[in-house]
């Protein structure tokens, strides 16, 4: 028995304007795709690009060598430093006269001074200050560099979310144009059974507005498609205009280990945890730098001087002389050992901060890996679910249309059947891509992303 619906006149002007508004909508997008740069891309290809023309690593790398000059500073500063001076003196003596009784000496109205010091400095011992300064800068360069691998490991994840974001709306519209070539073959279909009488017209509109539905869900996806596709565009350094389509793509089971070798690793090669080792080791550094102010210092120095009073200053036989001067230096600015303290103190609670930064860096990172184990874990079971409800939906479909050849099922029930396998093969594409995607995030929280 035919199920009827009763569709007013009205109804049936705003359903044919919704579907010739979905078509037209969808020719525009065709033709705006049609005339813009096509290029496909296979995942690696997109990483690789988009690692290439990134701004925020050239970045990094900028701030990577700014740590490595800073590093050869300290090692420069324990060079000997030297210096050369030459200066100029000129007296006026106005009061000439020394008057002492018996004896007058008379001295010259005025009179010239040149004096030229050149001197090198080497400091011997400096309670390792120097050291400490080195070890400090090293460390931090290499802390620099585990800071950008941690942004290319961001970088890199958000080229895969995108692509995989990319991927998921193509294959549903691919799904959704597959499912309007099948409502079209059933509007034909339908429209037969119509001129023979064996269905009422508002089957015939049934299926017309499932069509409908189909064709607007379509217009949704394009708009997406569009600023998926505009925001890898810049991600990758391509001209926005470009078009991106995307390469087949690998299964989206992987092999998953236990929860506690996930882990393990994350411990190992997280660079935020790295970073905090350096950053401890500096701490460390800093303590004996500190400490350091409380020994004495030993430094050798080299000097000559050129003193000539004569007018000339050209060195001429008997108007100059030039001592040379070699001495050692020990000094000891015993007040450390009182004025220290409290700095070393500060130092002391620093480190300890580090260490407690590290305990709590810890476990936010043990529940990120795994939140994005049974993530992984709970995308497989869904795909696995979905492969089993599109078996079934695809049953039930092929049952109500043999059943509405036969005229044995309404137009409504045929349409639902249609519906449901629609919703499954959409939310399978989307499943499995949401799969791949865990299995990245779980990569990602393991530091092992571009290892």
């Amino acid at each position: 028995m035919n199920t009827q619906i009763n569709i007013s006149h009205k109804q049936l002007f705003k359903m044919s304007l919704l579907g010739l508004l979905a078509a037209l909508l969808l020719i525009a997008f065709t033709g705006n795709k049609a005339s813009a740069q096509d290029k496909t891309l296979t995942l690696k290809e997109a990483i690789d690009l988009g690692l290439q023309n990134s701004k925020t690593l050239k970045y990094s790398q900028a701030k990577i060598d700014e740590a490595v000059s800073q590093y050869k500073q300290a090692k420069d500063k324990s060079l000997p430093t030297g210096s050369v001076s030459f200066a100029y003196d000129r007296a006026q003596i106005p009061a000439n006269t020394l008057d002492f009784g018996k004896q007058t000496i008379n001295l010259p109205t005025g009179a010239n001074a040149y004096l030229g010091i050149a001197s090198v400095n080497e400091v011997i011992f400096g309670g390792n200050k120097l050291k400490y300064a080195r070890q400090s800068t090293d460390l931090l360069t290499q802390a620099s560099r585990l800071d950008a691998d941690k942004d290319k490991d961001q970088i890199t994840f958000d080229i895969i979310s995108s692509y995989y974001n990319l991927y998921k709306v193509l294959q549903s519209i691919k799904v959704v144009n597959q499912n309007i070539a099948t409502e079209d073959q059933q509007i034909h279909q339908s429209q037969r059974f119509f001129d023979q009488g064996l269905v009422t017209k508002n089957d015939v509109l049934r299926f017309e507005l499932q069509k409908a539905n189909i064709q607007l869900n379509g217009i949704d996806l394009e708009n997406n498609r569009k600023v998926i596709n505009y925001n890898l565009n810049v991600l990758l350094g391509l001209p926005e205009t470009t078009t991106l389509n995307i390469d087949t793509l690998t299964d989206s089971a992987r092999i998953v280990g236990p929860l506690s070798a996930y882990l393990d690793t994350a411990l190992q090669n997280r660079q935020e945890l790295r970073v905090l080792d350096f950053n401890n080791r500096v701490a460390d550094l800093n303590i004996k730098s500190i400490k350091a102010n409380q020994l004495p210092t030993l430094s050798a120095s080299a000097a000559g001087y050129y003193v000539d009073v004569a007018a000339n200053p050209l060195p001429t036989h008997g108007n100059y002389i030039t001592p040379l001067v070699l001495g050692v230096t020990v000094a000891w600015n015993f007040d450390a050992l009182w004025l220290n303290k409290n700095k070393v103190a500060q130092a002391s609670i620093q480190r300890t901060e580090v260490d407690i930064n590290k305990g709590i860096t810890t476990d936010n990172v043990k529940d990120e890996v795994n939140q994005n184990y049974q993530n992984y874990l709970t995308a497989l079971d869904k795909i696995k679910l979905l492969q089993t409800s599109i078996a079934q939906a695809g049953e039930n479909n092929n049952i109500l249309q043999s059943k509405y050849k036969s005229n044995t099922a309404s137009a409504t029930d045929r349409a639902d059947a249609e519906t449901l396998l629609f919703q499954a093969q959409i939310n399978l594409e989307l499943a499995k891509a949401d799969a791949v995607l865990a299995y990245y995030s779980l990569l990602k929280s393991t530091g092992k992303l571009n290892k």
